[in-house]
């Protein structure tokens, strides 16, 4: 810090040797502050000139604390004030040991300044010259050993004063020595005008000296030339620390004039101009010094953040023998604490239950949909119901931590109701949770968000036994097969998919054992969605006609719109189909936000293993259902698990011209094959094929939004945008969309 202001005050110097003459003052310091007039400019080197510190270091956070607590105590009555009520200080014979050790080394300056300042004053010397002298004798102290000195002057000072008063009528002694010292314990009026005119003065000379030996004591590996702003805030301490003692000079010629004239003051009224005034200055400084105390700290923080954070990428650049140090360092890197929560006993729990398990990390924010958690509650309490042993336990293989986010963590701190939000989503978690989001520190949240490409939508990073990712995200391979996706690698995800073909079973595989019971060679199975009523009624009508009259079996299931935004519309539709019995539909809004998300997962999953070409028969019946959602009304025909045909709104047509047109070509050409021939050669010749469109959630796009994408329908390259959405749900927010 010292090297840092001689550093500065150099560049100034030479800036101001450098003009024509003329005196400038310095630029205005940024948002807070301290405007150094041409005069302040010349104190400043003057003062730098009787400033030659040594080796010698005073520990001034204890010789403070001993000042303050004499001017917390010197008032006009200590048993009627709030003095009394202060805490005595420790008596620990060591602690008054270290004090004495201290103040050994220190008496002589202490003294010597309380004297120079008494005799000075007295004799009519200027309060500049006064202040001047002060630095001339403390020039071998630092700038917070000369401001807390000379503050301990003044309390010698200062205190000794207002002992004598307080014990004037108890201790005959005191009597005297208030005599001899011609203190005026009996003109209350007097005292009272002492304490009045002198008390805010005195609080901001503490705060002010506060706030400089807190900034003496920042680390210099921080705070160092090259940070421009910071070292011109801080070039003004020396500014700070003489206001200070000019201070300290006022109140002591103050008390020693009142001393000095005795009886001749008594019914003289104090002038308090100067010591207003001295006092608005000191407020002015102290107000600076704590912002450039905040900016410093703001620095400081980023810069150890950013130590840390490379500390974090080494260690996963780093083999390990398990996952201990990977976990400390993510949830908390003090060994003191128990940092998790135990879901099922709600017990406080440490890092070691996890140690050499698989962990899923649930990465989210606070606004987490609870849809999102309820199915994910059912997917993890299954797996551990069929992972129960014979000895009544659970031998899962892996465990779930939650990993709270609050970016910025101040949010959390200042708002009980984030934190009720926090303990009301943890209580309903069976997993292990983070004991409290401001375990999560600042370097973690950039690595999460650096990294593993976190933006506030939920992920699940898998680390495993030895400590290494297995996946950056494994919740879509959740969505898509559960607990059959571990271990969560990209080589399960890829043996996985080897298993599967586009059919019904894919697509609603674990959602709904209703629809799953369906599928069988005989039954045609249609799963449609739209927001537009009544195109769902005129749809579903003529569907089950065509059904009726060709003798065929339909069932038809309404799965509802990807859009969350109308998740309110949709549960009204899903009511009227029940209600009217038009189609089987969905009374859990979990299951549609379900279906939609797994859908999604497919698309990502594809796209992350590098299989978004257009020969993947699950990436274009995906992209055809996804676009068609968009456009409004869609359509998915199946015959038993075969998926026959994925159509846009226009199937509603092909459906109410049944009796007209394709209906003579069911007893030769089949029922599926009659409808898609018409629907296509008739039905989409008047109509056209509509646009293709593709959203993809800005949360998704590292790794996750091909470059490219060829329309499903033409073949053509397709163009890129940028949208904005909004989906009105509790706290308004941009939602920020890729369309294709």
């Amino acid at each position: 810090m010292e090297s840092l202001i001689k550093s500065q005050h150099a560049q100034q110097l030479a800036g101001h040797n450098s003009s024509t003459g003329k005196n400038h003052s310095t630029d205005m310091i940024p948002a807070t502050g301290l405007a150094m007039s041409s005069d302040e400019n010349m104190m400043l080197k003057l003062i730098q000139q009787t400033h030659s510190p040594d080796a010698r270091e005073v520990q001034v956070r204890g010789l403070l604390s001993l000042v303050e607590d004499i001017l917390d105590r010197a008032t006009l009555d200590s048993e009627d004030t709030n003095a009394s009520m202060l805490p005595l200080p420790t008596e620990d014979k060591l602690m008054q040991s270290s004090m004495m050790s201290v103040l050994d080394s220190v008496s002589y300056a202490i003294d010597r300044v309380a004297c120079e300042i008494a005799y000075k004053s007295l004799t009519g010397s200027d309060a500049h010259e006064i202040t001047m002298s002060v630095f001339e004798h403390l020039s071998s102290f630092h700038w917070d050993g000369k401001l807390v000195l000379t503050l301990a002057a003044f309390a010698l000072n200062y205190g000794e004063f207002w002992l004598l008063v307080q014990f004037y009528s108890k201790n005959q002694l005191a009597k005297s020595l208030a005599m001899l010292k011609l203190v005026p314990v009996q003109n209350r009026v007097t005292l009272e005008s002492v304490s009045q005119g002198l008390n805010d003065l005195i609080r901001e000379m503490k705060s002010v000296t506060a706030c400089v030996v807190e900034l003496s004591e920042l680390p210099d590996r921080y705070i160092t030339p090259d940070v421009p702003q910071l070292s011109k805030i801080l070039s003004t301490i020396p500014i700070a620390v003489y206001w200070t003692i000019r201070s300290v000079v006022a109140c002591i010629s103050q008390i020693n004039m009142i001393t000095a004239m005795g009886h001749e003051m008594m019914n003289t009224q104090m002038d308090l101009w100067e010591t207003s005034m001295l006092a608005n200055k000191l407020k002015n400084i102290h107000d600076h010094l704590s912002e450039t105390l905040r900016l410093c700290y703001r620095h400081i923080e980023k810069q150890r953040s950013s130590e840390s954070l490379k500390v974090l990428h080494s260690l996963f650049d780093t083999t390990h023998i398990d996952n201990m140090k990977i976990l400390t360092a993510l949830i908390h890197p003090k060994s003191h604490i128990t940092p998790l929560q135990d879901g099922m006993t709600k017990r406080k729990v440490h890092l070691d239950v996890l140690r050499r398990k698989t962990v899923l990390l649930l990465i989210s924010d606070l606004n987490i949909l609870l849809d999102e958690l309820s199915i994910f509650e059912q997917i993890y309490t299954e797996s551990r119901r069929n992972l129960v042993g014979v000895d009544g336990k659970s031998h899962m293989p892996y465990e779930v931590v939650w990993v709270p986010i609050v970016d910025p963590i101040e949010d959390y701190e200042r708002s009980p109701n984030l934190q009720k939000k926090f303990e009301a989503l943890r209580q309903d978690m069976p997993w292990y949770t983070v004991d409290s989001p401001q375990l999560i520190e600042r370097h973690v949240v950039e690595f999460v968000r650096g990294r593993w490409h976190f933006m506030n939508k939920p992920i699940l990073v898998v680390i495993d036994p030895q400590g290494n990712e297995a996946s950056l995200n494994a919740l879509h391979m959740i969505w898509i097969w559960g607990t059959e996706a571990f271990p969560f690698t990209k080589s399960r995800e890829e043996e996985l998919w080897r298993k599967e073909t586009f059919s019904l079973n894919l697509i609603i595989d674990g959602i709904d054992s209703v629809i799953f019971n369906w599928i069988n060679p005989d039954n045609y199975i249609f799963l449609y969605g739209g927001d537009d009523l009544d195109w769902i009624r005129r749809f579903t009508m003529a569907a089950k006609a065509t059904a009726k009259d060709s003798n065929v079996k339909l069932e038809m299931a309404y799965v509802g719109k990807r859009n969350h935004s109308h998740r309110e519309q949709i549960r009204r539709i899903g009511e009227v189909i029940r209600s009217e019995n038009l189609s089987h539909s969905w009374a859990e809004p979990p299951l549609m936000w379900f279906f939609w998300t797994r859908l999604e997962s497919m698309l990502y999953s594809k796209i992350q293993l590098g299989k978004a070409d257009d020969h993947d028969e699950v990436m274009q019946g995906i992209k055809k259902i996804l676009s068609y959602d968009k456009l409004g009304g869609w359509a998915l025909l199946s015959k038993g698990p075969e998926i026959i045909m994925i159509v846009h709104g226009a199937i509603e047509r092909t459906m109410t011209v049944y009796d007209r047109t394709w209906k003579t070509h069911v007893p030769t050409k089949g029922y599926t094959k009659a409808m898609y021939d018409h629907h296509h050669d008739e039905v989409l010749r008047e109509t056209g094929k509509p646009c293709g469109h593709f959203d993809f959630h800005i949360t998704a796009r590292s790794g996750r939004i091909p470059e490219k994408m060829n329309c499903f329908e033409c073949q053509r390259p397709m163009e890129k945008y940028m949208s904005f959405a909004c989906c009105h749900d509790e706290k308004l927010h941009e939602d920020e969309n890729y369309n294709f």
